[in-house]
């Protein structure tokens, strides 16, 4: 166990009468380190966790953003418009939401008359949102839940390019 703060001797410091203690400034520990530096806090470890994923989600999206058109866009090698199209006639007897469960995209609530826009506009969404976690450094649930959704649907509808572990 540690002793008590009070029993602890002190260091000379050359000069026998010691200022009162002013209160600390606030926003400031007492030892006038900023307030959220205290050990047994993360902090360090989530601003490099959250900077580290957003830069993988930035790669990501900018990669997505300069080949959907040519791999699933209107006229890429496997179109996802053909793809969804297949897809919602094999599942024609069920309801929306079960064909939404099966694969959940965002696509499935656009308008797919140029596919080329969707996608570049999920890419840009994503490069948006990540960039902004990354120059900052913050994040919550729900920004991180949007990259998710918004690379997700990319990956649903991407087929061959995008089933690294499927």
């Amino acid at each position: 166990m540690a002793a008590p703060a009070e029993s602890l001797r002190r260091r000379k410091t050359g000069y026998s009468d010691p200022e009162p203690e002013s209160p600390p400034a606030p926003g400031r520990g007492p030892a006038g380190s900023p307030a959220h530096l205290h050990t047994g806090t993360f902090w360090l470890t989530r601003i490099v966790l959250l900077k580290a994923l957003a830069f993988v989600y930035f790669v990501a999206f900018l990669v997505a953003f300069h080949q959907n058109k040519q791999l699933i866009g209107d006229r890429g090698l496997l179109p996802c418009r053909v793809f969804l199209k297949n897809f919602q006639q094999y599942f024609q007897d069920r309801t929306s939401w079960e064909v939404f469960s099966y694969m959940p995209t965002i696509l499935w609530l656009m308008d797919w008359s140029d596919m080329n826009s969707n996608l570049d506009l999920l890419a840009l969404l994503g490069l948006g949102i990540s960039s902004f976690v990354l120059i900052t450094g913050c994040a919550n649930m729900l920004l991180m839940a949007a990259l998710w959704g918004l690379y997700m649907s990319l990956v649903n509808v991407g087929h061959v390019w995008y089933s690294f572990g499927k």
